[in-house]
């Protein structure tokens, strides 16, 4: 029997969507599904380092890197950001029910074998280096995410 496949777009630099996409693909890498999840844009900033990294950039790029959030941890929410106040009152309900935090879900993703893959188109346009983002990613261009998904039962785009 084929192995299911589903593929995720990460394009939201959002704190809640990036732990829905890590949800869903975490819950179908345990129902035996393979999974992708190719960020792009600000989806690229769950996949950011928390500390700087001293890389050769230019002006323009430094301006994004100064104005991108700096890891999971750091990004706002959707709705209800109050001055990032909201990410800090999401967090504490999450600790308080045990929910997992971005971090984690992106840790268990890889412990999943989760194919995690950066746009590197995007990467090129935000002056994102390799260095600047967390182990364990592939990069690749879209024709590579859609090989995937023209193969996959489920394809989201958040």
């Amino acid at each position: 029997m084929e192995k299911k496949k589903t593929t995720i777009i990460l394009f939201s630099g959002d704190y809640d969507k990036a732990i829905a996409a890590f949800i869903i693909a975490n819950g179908a890498a345990a129902y035996d599904h393979e999974v992708t999840i190719f960020s792009t844009f600000w989806g690229l900033n769950a996949f950011r380092k928390d500390q700087q990294v001293s890389v050769k950039k230019g002006l323009l790029e430094k301006m994004f890197g100064k104005m991108m959030p700096r890891g999971a941890n750091k990004m706002g929410l959707s709705k209800m950001n109050f001055a990032g106040m909201g990410p800090k009152m999401i967090k504490h309900v999450m600790k308080k029910h045990n929910a997992m935090p971005l971090p984690d879900l992106i840790d268990m993703a890889k412990e999943q074998d989760v194919k995690l893959v950066a746009c590197t188109m995007t990467m090129d346009l935000l002056g994102l280096q390799q260095e600047e983002l967390i182990d364990g990613l592939e990069y690749a261009g879209v024709a590579a995410y859609l090989g995937d998904a023209e193969q996959g039962n489920v394809n989201l785009f958040i």
